[in-house]
């Protein structure tokens, strides 16, 4: 069964622009059009995977991917000495509203706890 295509595939296909911050062969980042931080920043896997219930054992190395990318950005940016925050969201109540799993990058202030 074909999924229909989330707007992170359409973006990963290049068919709706996004203001691209980070690509390599395996994730692609950008600046998330709601942001809730300064620096806001979505890293999605270039792969589609739903959520992070549906990750396969061998699929680990692309969270890896995701999380090394997060790190080489906040050094690009200077934003790794005053620190940063990254978030993945799963289903309804963990808020997740793209049904493609990505890592939320939030920096440029100091961040609250609890978040919500």
């Amino acid at each position: 069964m074909e999924l229909e295509p989330t707007i992170f595939d359409k973006i990963i296909n290049k068919e709706i622009p996004a203001d691209i911050v980070f690509e390599n062969d395996c994730v692609l980042a950008f600046k998330d059009i709601n942001p809730q931080a300064p620096v806001h920043v979505l890293f999605i896997p270039k792969l589609r995977i739903n959520t992070i219930n549906d990750l396969k054992d061998d699929q680990a190395q692309i969270i890896g991917e995701l999380f090394l990318a997060a790190r080489d950005y906040a050094k690009q940016i200077t934003e790794d000495e005053n620190g940063y925050r990254v978030i993945m969201n799963c289903n309804e109540n963990g808020q997740q509203s793209v049904f493609h799993i990505h890592l939320h990058f939030m920096a440029g202030r100091q961040m609250q706890w609890p978040p919500g």
